[in-house]
């Protein structure tokens, strides 16, 4: 082969127009394809970043959910071991000797014949 290009000459015939005119609808339906595909990618990307950011708020609300519910089980579990020991001191209030314990200490009640003297808590520092 030569070093220069042959010259090929068109020829106008109808073959050559419905050539020309198959490979313009070729052209254009390779065109309409490439836009439906990057439409079809951009509404893929947006519903999987909408999900995605979806996806993440309800894992952030399910964590505070979770943290709350565990605050509520800790105060439940006060709240159960605070009524166990309140049932027990109205158990001991109904016992008379119990009650009547408590206002010799509190309120300084005596017994008939007993004498109460009130020592000071802490010694006087001269």
């Amino acid at each position: 082969m030569s070093a220069h290009k042959k010259a090929v000459t068109r020829l106008d015939s109808n073959y050559m127009q419905q050539y020309d005119a198959y490979i313009a609808r070729q052209h254009r339906k390779k065109k309409r394809l490439v836009r439906r595909l990057v439409l079809f990618s951009i509404v893929t990307m947006l519903i999987v970043g909408g999900l995605t950011v979806y996806h993440l708020k309800q894992r952030s609300l399910q964590a505070d959910k979770q943290e709350q519910y565990e605050q509520l089980q800790d105060n439940l579990a006060s709240l159960e071991k605070k009524e166990k020991s309140l049932k027990e001191e109205i158990s001991l209030l109904n016992n008379e000797e119990y009650v009547l314990e408590i206002a010799r200490t509190n309120y300084f009640f005596s017994k008939e014949g007993e004498l109460i003297f009130k020592i000071p808590d802490k010694s006087p520092s001269y």
